[in-house]
């Protein structure tokens, strides 16, 4: 009888940095997380809870794909969303291919032209993905007559539905791009799955257990400060933090009755910090008033990374 060969087959020759682009909530975090098997992103209902450029790190047979999950888009002035806007176009300049994913379950408005606009110009790198197909308020057909108008000659095979939430098609989709993905040296070792910090994934974990228990009372009234990360023996790493609001009444709905708030966000976040650190995570977690944070060039540009 033959021996199975259960030799790991390496990682192929190709490598690309792949933009994914979207409006809000589109899935492009569940995307991510998805592909890479791991949780890099925070994925919440929510809009525009990406701030920052993330990279997650798929490796396969057929090459190094390294994505970075861009900030969700939508029209406005305001300076943090024009700065977010910013994060996203200077990444699709300089990107080797862009995933642009659509929700099927919603109109497209004059965001989505915004975006597809932005994209046009490198469609030669571009793959779509139509994204939520496995919802019922799904309309595939709808997104895709709205595409036809945007991209009349678009490539038909590198338009694919997915459900990023189901893992459908996902596979299809990093096919296409590893078919625009050049054949050049990879940017990580293999068993990287994102070039991320502990203290940006740290404060990233914190930002979305405050997002997830906050709903919609402040979730962009928010930013995560670390003070200070000191690893002690026995394999723990102490961390003090400070949940960021703009006004001194928002500090009290972040606290809680009772401390109770503060204490859950505290708990959950070292719970998810045990999950994917491999020693022990302590929290000391505070409430700070930045007042007007989001106007403030020297804070936007720490956070915006």
């Amino acid at each position: 009888m033959e021996e199975e060969n259960t030799e790991v087959k390496p990682v192929g020759p190709k490598t690309a940095l792949v933009s994914i682009i979207g409006r809000p909530s589109a899935g492009k975090s569940t995307f991510l997380n998805t592909a890479s098997g791991e949780k890099i992103s925070i994925v919440s209902a929510v809009p525009q809870t990406t701030r920052n450029a993330i990279r997650g790190i798929v490796n396969t047979s057929l090459g190094q794909l390294v994505f970075v999950d861009t900030p969700g888009l939508h029209l406005s002035e305001k300076k943090l969303n024009l700065k977010l806007t910013k994060i996203a176009a200077d990444q699709i300049k300089d990107s080797d291919a862009i995933l642009y994913i659509l929700d099927s379950t919603r109109d497209h408005g004059e965001e989505e032209e915004l975006i597809s606009s932005m994209v046009k110009p490198f469609a030669q790198k571009l793959v779509i993905a139509i994204n939520k197909t496995d919802s019922p308020e799904s309309s595939a057909s709808i997104t895709k007559l709205f595409l036809d108008k945007q991209f009349p000659d678009f490539p038909k095979e590198r338009i694919v539905e997915i459900s990023a939430q189901e893992d459908k098609n996902v596979n299809e989709v990093l096919k296409a791009l590893y078919d625009l993905a050049p054949v050049a040296p990879h940017l990580y070792p293999e068993e990287y799955y994102t070039d991320q910090e502990v203290e940006f994934r740290i404060s990233e974990i914190i930002r979305g257990k405050a997002i997830e228990r906050l709903e919609q009372e402040l979730p962009h009234a928010i930013y995560i400060s670390i003070e200070d990360m000191k690893m002690e023996k026995q394999n723990l790493l102490k961390v003090r933090a400070n949940i960021c609001v703009e006004r001194e009444s928002q500090k009290g709905i972040v606290i809680g009755k009772g401390a109770a708030m503060i204490k859950a966000i505290r708990v959950e976040s070292i719970k998810e910090c045990r999950k994917i650190f491999p020693y022990r995570v302590d929290l000391d977690l505070q409430v700070k008033v930045d007042k007007n944070w989001r106007q403030k060039d020297a804070v936007l540009n720490k956070i915006l990374k």
